[in-house]
């Protein structure tokens, strides 16, 4: 049988983009080939592209980036029932071992042999999705019902971080949460927590356009606008989290002489030691603080103002289980869920302007002063794309943030 040839963006060095042909592997009996449609540019992807890292992690192979996706199956492996030509899927492209005691568990997204689409953590690394074609397993690709679009199905990625966080959390109804970052897995935290929990949302950033936009779609409900500060000696740093935390506890509801006062549970979801030291003291007695942001390694935090009001600090890494719960709730058109299609506020279409994504990706603003959060790319068909191709490089433009 001949060999599939599939076109992808792969990364060759810093910012160095080239788009090439490579085989397709062959389609295993558990498997489903998917068109990929749609797929959202995530952080991790701009760290990456940028420096060719992720923090400590090092890219030691050419690397096809995109994690963020969503398809159409086009073949199906010979065991594959639960999945048929022209399915609409959402990928959940982490894949674990299945076999060691946290798999048998359910918390899979920590077991340690995973193995996860466009990370360089593994190796030989697991190539992304940003490609016209991939073949997957069918046990991870999740049939999207018809009401719910490609683009919200790549969507499912980063809103299975805020489930998961949710239910990592565990809120009482009616909770007041805070929410430390106002860019995609934020303003997703705030989503969900609107419907898991029927929450007040706080959520707080050093861009005040940001935290308006939540408010005025509906994610949040009360805006902060974080200082910039960068306090040299622990000891200011210290107080200038005490600063943000008194910010929150004494701001107003809209409409309302009421103070939001402690909150029960805190997203942080920047990495920033400053945002998780106000989150300890933004917290009330009993509280939660969910650390979903991946900063700097090493962070001095007053663990104490913690320990003696049992604040929790829970980490949360990925998700597990939630790609089905996640759908389930895109199709129930639930009256407390933002218009989540907001997010997405730049588009592109076809892998030739993947370059040009990324350089959007990493902006605050377009040239048009719009708000940049989400970019999605989706995918033109290959006779579109492809007429007469074999193997071109594409150079990115210059970024600008």
């Amino acid at each position: 049988m001949a060999t599939t040839k599939v076109h992808a963006s792969i990364l060759h060095g810093i910012r160095d983009l080239q788009l090439e042909e490579r085989d397709l592997p062959a389609l295993g009996p558990d498997d489903v080939q998917v068109a990929i449609k749609s797929t959202g540019l995530c952080g991790s992807d701009l760290h990456y592209f940028n420096h060719f890292r992720s923090g400590d992690i090092l890219v030691r192979e050419p690397l096809t980036l995109g994690h963020e996706s969503a398809g159409v199956v086009t073949a199906v492996g010979s065991a594959v029932a639960s999945l048929q030509v022209g399915d609409h899927v959402a990928l959940e492209v982490g894949q674990p071992c299945e076999r060691c005691e946290l798999c048998r568990k359910g918390r899979y997204n920590i077991c340690s042999e995973m193995k996860f689409r466009s990370s360089a953590k593994t190796y030989p690394h697991v190539q992304g999705t940003l490609q016209d074609q991939i073949i997957h397993p069918a046990r991870w690709s999740h049939r999207l019902p018809s009401s719910v679009s490609l683009e919200l199905g790549a969507l499912v990625e980063p809103l299975s971080v805020a489930l998961h966080a949710a239910e990592r959390a565990n809120l009482s109804a009616g909770a007041t949460v805070l929410v430390f970052g106002a860019g995609t897995v934020g303003l997703a935290c705030a989503a969900i927590s609107k419907v898991v929990s029927a929450s007040t949302v706080v959520i707080a950033d050093i861009r005040e356009e940001r935290v308006r936009f939540a408010v005025a779609h509906g994610f949040a409900d009360v805006a902060i606008v974080v200082p910039v500060k960068r306090p040299g000696t622990v000891e200011a740093r210290l107080e200038f989290a005490r600063e943000v935390a008194g910010m929150v506890k004494s701001t107003t509801y809209v409409g309302s002489d009421q103070l939001v006062g402690e909150v029960s549970a805190t997203y942080e979801c920047t990495g920033v030691e400053a945002c998780l030291q106000a989150a300890i003291y933004a917290t009330g007695p009993g509280g939660h603080i969910m650390v979903i942001g991946m900063g700097n390694p090493v962070q001095t935090l007053p663990i104490s103002a913690a320990a003696i009001r049992e604040v929790d600090l829970v980490g949360v890494f990925r998700y597990a289980n939630t790609y089905p719960k996640v759908i389930e709730l895109l199709a129930s058109r639930n009256p407390r869920l933002p218009d989540l299609t907001k997010l997405i506020t730049h588009r592109v279409d076809g892998m030739e302007s993947i370059p040009r994504a990324f350089d959007m990706a990493a902006r605050v603003q377009d040239e048009e002063g719009k708000l940049v959060i989400k970019v999605m790319v989706n995918m033109r068909d290959n006779a579109e794309v492809w007429p007469g191709m074999e193997q071109r490089a594409c150079q990115p433009p210059a970024m600008h943030v």
